[in-house]
Formats: structure tokens, C-alpha cells, sequence
């Protein structure tokens, strides 16, 4: 056994003993993927496991996820945190080494990831990441952003629709400097791959705009470390490597067939794998000459290191300016008096999504570090940055970056910005399509990226696109999510409020849910909006009833109030802005907002009711829809589903009744 087939078998055995100690995991694919993965990590991947926030790393992201085991096995032995001890405890709880990769749980790890396709999307946004700091702070004698952004694949992460958009759009943006490892078994849990994916990979890629490289051997370092080669001497188009692997390889009973995929090796087969590749240690025994090949490797890796060290003590020395900047960025520094009086100040009655936009030029003219864009709606969106240029393969500098049509590879795209470091992101498309971006804003959360989601037309007002168009389960959807926050402004001041909260949120993702409709400006309004909920009209006689709203119907609370209060009924209106904010305030704020005495309580959105009878009660009533809307004018439709003031004040006046 030559020196390198030391370190592969280690890592495939480390790999199959955690799962088996486990009695849980995915052993095909380390076994199979360990050369291509040892090719990477010892020749290619600039890191520094003593530190791994280095900000010009390579960034590797295993996207098949379920082989969290290789990567846990390559996080050992190229001397991250990661001990035996914690391969041993694989998958169990409160362990270093979950079922599948976790992003701020585990050292090293890049970015959450499990559900397919979501791994390759976010290297998306990691390459878009390095071009645009590279573009702002790279100098002609002094490159302080090099690196490059690594993936390995399998068949199912290239069957996931967000793979097709996100490197749809890679092409597109000539990501030069992404590399994909294409782990082609042609094996998936059902089977062959054949039962449901017979088309030309290597055509599609040439379709996107990719170059495509391939190995016909997947046990062929040499020809896999020629093949990394030649994909990082292609500067515009991003690269796929496609490596023909066994799943399962060294096991007789079991290669190449599906039953290696997702479930444990089992004693005899493990033993059966240690005869076939001549493997004379115990079960986590890793050869002391395997560990000193990656040791010299690290040691080569962090040369390198040492090299950007230096370039970069040049480069604060001779640009300052720029060197601070980038410090600034690197550390999430929002720009001095941001949120001043000016802010704050809106002069006209507007749809939050314009005041949206509003506020977030006013950030962004004063924080250069922001950038995002749109799933083609930007103009209606509001989210596009003044004055400044669109990002392409031809301005790695623009700061509007058009996504095209594709919410669910956006928001993946989105978290891998993030992710990289030195920027902050956000995406933007109608609320109604974040069911197509679920599963990326999910993740989000998971990671605690705080991604922000711009998410306007959020309400029956839409109007004449009617029922595909008008939100009802969206906002529910989001809220049920844990770890995210959703803001509803009722005007531009509350609006303003939301993009404070939102880039100052270091470990929350933030949604904005924005009207598509004019909204009034609202006495008061804001003033205990960093709360998440608050008063924002105190009753003028003794308090009877509670109306609660958010967005574009707390309007009709605060007319049904002025009603009420005619008939000398002391009516409290809330602007329930965030429920997560308010729910993150102690008992006393809540019982000072929503006193428990008072269960006289109505509340209205236009959405579905659900998130509300917490707050309104079994005594109380949510207004709002559990069906779909209607085609028409906005303000014909409020009225065609009873969604107005005089509801409010009907259903205040039946509570109070029954009370």
C-alpha cells in the first residue's frame, strides 16, 4: 500500500466505524469519494485548521451531506478540532459530529447542509462573495482576496431543482473560480440512477457555461489531481469534475449497490472491506505514518498562510484606507450615525415596499459592504441600490445582483455571501414565492445566517392578480419557523425600524413582509417597534378591550379604536410588529402591553388566523383569512372579505359582549 492509500483507507475507515458504532449513518459515499476527497484536501484546499476564519481559505462544502462522516474523518486528520473521541460519538446527541454537517456547531465546517442541492447554491454565493471583495480591495501588486470555493456533489444534488438555477446562474457570472467534484456513482437509495436520471450531466454543464472535466476512475488520484489542475487554470468558467465512483468501494457485498448508500456496513462486511484492502488496524486506529503525511501536508498549507500574513501587513501598510474598511466589513461594522433623526423621517403616505427601499439606500449609502438583489421584480421589489452598478461577469464590483427567476437557488445564494464573510446580503421577491425559497430560508435559520428577505406585495392588496398572487399561509409559514424574525410594518417609520433590526441582526435571519399598496403614516408608530410588539394608542378611559393588527389593517384598529371610544369603550390599540421580538421580552413588558385581566381582544391581519389566538385568547377573535382571496382592485377585495374597520369594531363590540 503506497503512502496515500494510507490516508484514503483511513479516511474510509474512520468513515465506516462511525457509522457502524452509530448503527446509523451513509457509508457509500466516503467510501467511494475518499480518493477524490484526499486528492482535494491534500494537494489543492488552502486552510489553516489553527484558523479557520481565515478570510482568504479555500471553502469546501461537502454538498452531499449525508456523507458527514468523510468530512468529520478529513476534519481529524488534517488537525482541525475534531478527536477521535468525537468520530466515535457520531450522530449522538450534543456531539461535535451531528447526522449531518453544522455550520457553527462543528470547526471547519463551511455551511449547514443535508438537504440536496442547497451545499452546491451556497458555493455559488461564496464565489460571488470572493469576485466582489476581490473586485473592491484587491490591488494590482497586492491581492488580498485569491482564493478559491471547492464542492463535492453526488447524483441527487444535481436532481434538485435549486441545483439546475443556481449554477444556471454560475455560468451565467463566469464563477471561474468555482470547482465542483462531481461524485458520480449512479446509485441513489431507490436504485440505479437510471429509474429516474438518464440525461447527459456532462452536456447540461456544457449548456450552463461550465467546462467540464472527467475521470473515469474515481480511484485515479493522479488523474483527479490533473483534472483539479487544469479547473483551476480556467479563469471564466466555473468547473465541474465529473468522477465515475463505486459507492460502497472495498466491500464486496456491497459495492456498487444502493443498500451501501444509507445504512451501517455491519460487522462482517466491515472485516470483508479490512481483507480487501489489506487493512491491519483496529476500528478507529489511525497509522501514525497516514497522520504524518497530512501533517506535512497542513505544514505546506500553512506556508501559505504565512505568505497572505505577510501580504497582508504590505497591504495595511500601503493602503490603510482600504485596510480598515475591510476590517469594518470583516467585523460587521454598520457606518457612524446611521440610524439618526434623518432616518427616521419620512414625509408622504407610502407602500412600505417603497419605504423599504428608502431605507435600505439610506443604509447602504453609508455601509458599502451590503449587496443583493432580486428574482426579477426589483423594480417592484424596491430593492434595488441607487446609483450603483449591477453585478456581472463584467463588474465583479456592482452591487445589484439580478438573480433571475430563481427564488429558491437566491435565497441558497444569499446564505453563501453571508457565509463567506466581509459582506452582508439580502433577496428580494414577492411573499407569495417564499414558498419557493423555503427551504433555503430554513437553513437560514438553522445556520443563524442573518440573511435579509425582502418579501413585498404581502396581502389580499395585491389586488387584480388575485388568488396565485395574494398571500394568506405565507406569513404563518414564516412565523412558525424557528430562530427567524418576521416584520409587518403598519408605515415607513415601522419599516425603517424593520431594516435597523434587520442589519444589526448577527445571528437571526429577518423577513420584511411590505405592502404593495399606500399605507398611511401612523401618529406614533415605531416608538416601541425594538420590542416587537407595543402600545401605539393608549385608551382614553378605562381599558376594556385590546385591538391587535400588523401591516397594512392596523389602520383599521386604530378607526375602529376612535369608534369605540365614542361609545366610551377604553380601547388599546398594539402594533404586534414582530411576534418573535415580543415573544424574546420578559413577562412584565408583555403583561404591561397585553395586561392578562384584559381578554377582550380582537385582532386583524390579512392572512391566516392562526399565529393570533395566542394573544386574542378563547375569549377573544382574529380577523383574518383561512381561504384564498379574490381577483379585483385591492381596496374592493378588502371589502368583498370583510377585512376593514367596520369588522373590527363589530367583533370588539361581540367579545365585549360575551365577555
Amino acid at each position: 500500500m503506497n503512502n496515500e492509500n494510507l490516508v484514503i483507507n483511513s479516511l474510509r475507515f474512520l468513515s465506516a466505524s462511525a457509522v457502524q458504532k452509530a448503527n446509523s449513518g451513509h457509508p457509500g459515499l466516503p467510501l467511494g469519494a475518499a480518493p477524490m476527497a484526499y486528492t482535494l484536501w491534500g494537494k489543492h484546499l488552502n486552510i489553516n485548521p489553527k484558523d479557520t476564519k481565515w478570510p482568504n481559505r479555500d471553502r469546501f462544502i461537502l454538498s452531499a451531506g449525508h456523507g458527514s462522516a468523510l468530512l468529520y474523518s478529513l476534519l481529524h486528520m488534517y488537525g482541525f478540532d475534531l478527536s477521535i473521541e468525537d468520530l466515535k460519538n457520531f450522530r449522538q446527541v450534543g456531539s461535535k459530529t451531528p447526522g449531518h454537517p453544522e455550520y457553527r456547531h462543528t470547526d471547519g465546517v463551511e455551511a449547514t447542509t443535508g438537504p440536496l442541492g442547497q451545499g452546491i447554491s451556497m458555493a455559488v454565493g461564496m464565489a460571488i462573495a470572493e469576485t466582489h471583495l476581490g473586485a473592491i480591495y484587491n490591488k494590482e501588486d497586492l491581492k488580498i482576496f485569491d482564493h478559491y470555493t471547492f464542492a463535492i456533489c453526488g447524483d441527487g444534488d444535481l436532481m434538485e431543482g435549486i441545483g439546475y438555477e443556481a449554477l444556471s446562474l454560475a455560468g451565467t457570472l463566469e464563477l471561474g473560480k468555482l470547482i465542483i467534484l462531481y461524485d458520480s456513482n449512479s446509485i441513489s437509495i431507490e436504485g440505479s440512477t437510471d429509474i429516474a436520471f438518464t440525461e447527459d450531466v456532462v452536456k447540461r454543464f456544457e449548456g450552463f457555461g461550465f467546462q467540464v472535466l472527467e475521470v473515469e476512475d474515481g480511484n485515479d488520484i493522479s488523474a483527479i489531481d490533473k483534472a483539479i489542475e487544469e479547473a483551476k487554470k480556467e479563469t471564466k468558467r466555473p468547473s465541474l469534475i465529473k468522477i465515475t465512483t463505486q459507492i460502497g468501494y472495498g466491500v464486496p457485498n456491497k459495492v456498487g449497490k444502493s443498500s451501501a448508500h444509507g445504512e451501517p456496513l455491519g460487522d462482517d462486511n466491515i472485516l470483508a472491506m479490512k481483507d480487501f484492502l489489506k487493512w491491519e488496524s483496529d476500528d478507529f486506529v489511525v497509522p501514525q505514518e497516514a497522520y504524518d503525511i497530512t501533517k506535512e501536508q497542513v505544514e505546506e498549507k500553512v506556508k501559505a498562510y504565512d505568505s497572505w500574513k505577510e501580504l497582508e501587513a504590505k497591504y495595511k501598510e500601503k493602503y490603510p484606507q482600504d485596510f480598515e474598511k475591510l476590517q469594518r466589513a470583516l467585523n460587521g461594522e454598520l457606518g457612524e450615525d446611521l440610524f439618526d433623526e434623518d432616518y427616521f423621517k419620512f414625509e408622504k403616505d407610502m407602500a412600505t415596499r417603497a419605504s423599504s427601499g428608502i431605507s435600505l439606500n439610506k443604509i447602504a449609502k453609508k455601509t458599502d459592504y451590503i449587496l443583493g438583489g432580486s428574482a426579477d421584480l426589483g423594480p417592484s421589489n424596491k430593492s434595488n441600490l441607487d446609483n450603483q452598478e449591477s453585478y456581472s461577469k463584467d463588474n465583479r464590483a456592482g452591487r445589484n445582483i439580478h438573480f433571475g427567476v430563481r427564488e429558491h437557488a437566491m435565497a441558497a445564494i444569499g446564505n453563501g455571501i453571508e457565509l463567506h464573510g466581509g459582506l452582508k446580503s439580502y433577496v428580494a421577491t414577492f411573499l407569495v414565492f417564499s414558498d419557493y425559497l423555503k427551504g433555503a430560508m430554513r437553513l437560514s435559520s438553522i445556520m443563524k445566517v442573518p440573511l435579509t428577505y425582502i418579501l413585498t406585495h404581502d396581502s389580499i392588496g395585491v389586488g387584480e392578480d388575485g388568488p396565485t398572487h395574494q398571500p394568506i399561509e405565507q406569513i404563518s409559514m414564516i412565523r412558525s419557523t424557528p430562530g427567524i424574525n418576521l416584520f409587518r410594518p403598519a408605515d415607513a417609520v415601522e419599516t425603517a425600524y424593520a431594516w435597523k433590526l434587520a442589519v444589526e441582526s448577527k445571528e437571526r435571519p429577518c423577513a420584511l413582509a411590505l405592502s404593495r399598496q399606500n399605507l398611511p403614516n401612523l401618529k406614533g408608530s415605531g416608538k416601541g417597534a425594538e420590542k416587537g410588539a407595543y402600545v401605539l394608542a393608549k385608551e382614553e378611559k378605562d381599558l376594556q378591550v385590546i385591538l391587535l393588527g400588523s401591516g397594512s389593517e392596523l389602520q383599521y384598529a386604530l378607526e375602529a379604536k376612535e369608534r369605540l371610544e365614542k361609545e366610551n369603550i377604553g380601547t388599546r390599540v398594539v402594533s404586534m410588529f414582530s411576534m418573535e421580538l415580543f415573544e424574546d421580552q420578559d413577562d412584565s413588558y408583555k403583561e404591561e402591553v397585553l395586561p392578562r385581566s384584559v381578554r377582550a381582544r380582537v385582532s386583524i391581519e390579512a392572512g391566516a388566523t392562526q399565529p393570533w389566538y395566542k394573544y386574542v385568547g378563547l375569549d377573544g377573535y382574529a380577523i383574518g383569512l383561512d381561504r384564498f382571496g379574490e381577483s379585483g382592485p385591492g381596496e374592493e377585495v378588502y371589502k368583498t372579505l370583510d377585512i376593514g374597520s367596520d369588522r373590527v369594531y363589530r367583533e370588539a363590540k361581540k367579545v365585549l359582549e360575551n365577555k
